[in-house]
């Protein structure tokens, strides 16, 4: 399932927080990664995931904003573009 880049997050530890999520912004994918690694790797606008990898977002007032940021980073750049 394709998911996109909705929210990044520095912190003071040197991890930055992705959050991908599905186009309707119902589901997401978090993870924490090194800001080193990411330096090295990249950060693309989307990625695929397997579904059953996905937490369900809970909060109606985030999906929507989930799905609103979705919309913004499909406009803007293509699914393997770095971001």
């Amino acid at each position: 399932m394709r998911c996109w880049l909705v929210e990044r997050e520095y912190d003071d530890k040197g991890l930055v927080r992705l959050v991908y999520a599905t186009p309707d912004g119902s589901r997401r994918l978090v993870s924490e990664r090194a800001a080193t690694t990411l330096r090295e790797t990249g950060v693309t606008a989307a990625r695929e995931v397997d579904p059953e990898t996905l937490d369900d977002v809970d909060d109606p007032a985030l999906g929507e904003r989930y799905a609103a940021e979705v919309e913004r980073v499909r406009a803007g750049y293509g699914p393997d573009d770095p971001i």
